[in-house]
């Protein structure tokens, strides 16, 4: 299933969870559909098999559809009560900076904050002239644990969706003592969506294409084989440190291609158009102001 959180153009009813009848079609509203069911993801993905079972139902019911005219994509999850992302995960991204594959996951984090939606604009700060793209795999987790086994981890993961770690290279790299948490959490500087595709509906995440585009020319292309650190290793590394609950996100690491490294340095402007995107499971497209 494609899961996503959405409002209605002139409804003022906020947000509300829906299932994609498929990619870009129509969008099953749940609450109406079953007026038991909760209007944001974080409390749906709270129930566990019984949201899911509902959402299987409205899908095969084909009822209480909105249509992608009358509807707004929001990102899949807001307020995360945790954004974790994980550095340098991908074997060719280190080839490319000339640095050693990581023994263990280098851990870092954005505030939810920096959270919006896969079509809305990525704001410019002021404070940094070195803003650049990062095409990332994103999953959400489902279900509540700490202490997960490598082998339980999938459980606890209700789906995956498309992210751009969007990075402030001047204060991620040169200041703030080259911590990187200021340079990555700038308002809008994390994209989500277009939905969260349920983990069964993916045939094999660890083999999909990524891809970014900025102004429709390809920046960044490779694939989810790359990643040092599985999702499963993710899940049960992170476990062991902090209690995962219904709603983190996890953004899994970027391919090589960013514009810091390359030969000169390209950074985003106003005006530019970012596309990323992950074969099965969606694109989201932000424009730069």
């Amino acid at each position: 299933m494609r899961l996503v959180q959405f409002y209605r153009h002139g409804d003022g009813g906020g947000a509300r969870v829906g299932v994609e009848q498929a990619e870009g079609q129509g969008v099953i509203d749940l609450k109406a559909f079953d007026p038991s069911m909760p209007c944001n993801m974080k409390e749906f993905l709270e129930m566990g098999e019984k949201g899911m079972e509902c959402a299987q139902r409205a899908l095969s019911s084909g009822q209480c559809v909105v249509a992608r005219s009358e509807l707004k994509l929001l990102p899949p999850v807001t307020a995360p009560e945790k954004v974790v992302c994980v550095g340098m995960n991908y074997r060719d991204h280190c080839l490319e900076q000339n640095a050693p594959i990581p023994a263990e996951p280098i851990i870092f984090s954005k505030f939810s904050s920096a959270i919006t939606g896969p079509y809305d604009d990525i704001l410019l700060p002021e404070e940094s002239q070195e803003v650049d793209w990062e095409v990332e795999l994103a999953f959400v987790i489902g279900r509540k644990g700490k202490h997960i086994k490598e082998e339980d981890a999938l459980s606890h993961v209700a789906g995956f969706t498309v992210a751009n770690d969007v990075s402030a290279r001047d204060w991620q790299m040169r200041r703030n003592g080259k911590q990187w948490l200021l340079g990555k959490t700038f308002d809008t500087f994390c994209p989500l969506g277009p939905a969260l595709v349920t983990t069964g509906s993916v045939k094999d995440v660890h083999k999909l294409g990524v891809r970014c585009l900025v102004n429709g020319a390809v920046v960044q292309d490779s694939n989810t084989d790359q990643m040092i650190f599985r999702t499963e290793k993710l899940v049960a590394w992170v476990s062991r440190f902090v209690t995962l609950v219904p709603g983190d996100v996890f953004l899994t690491g970027t391919p090589p291609g960013v514009g810091v490294f390359r030969n000169p340095p390209v950074f985003l402007k106003k005006g530019d158009v970012v596309e990323c995107q992950i074969d099965e499971i969606g694109a989201i497209r932000n424009t730069v102001v």
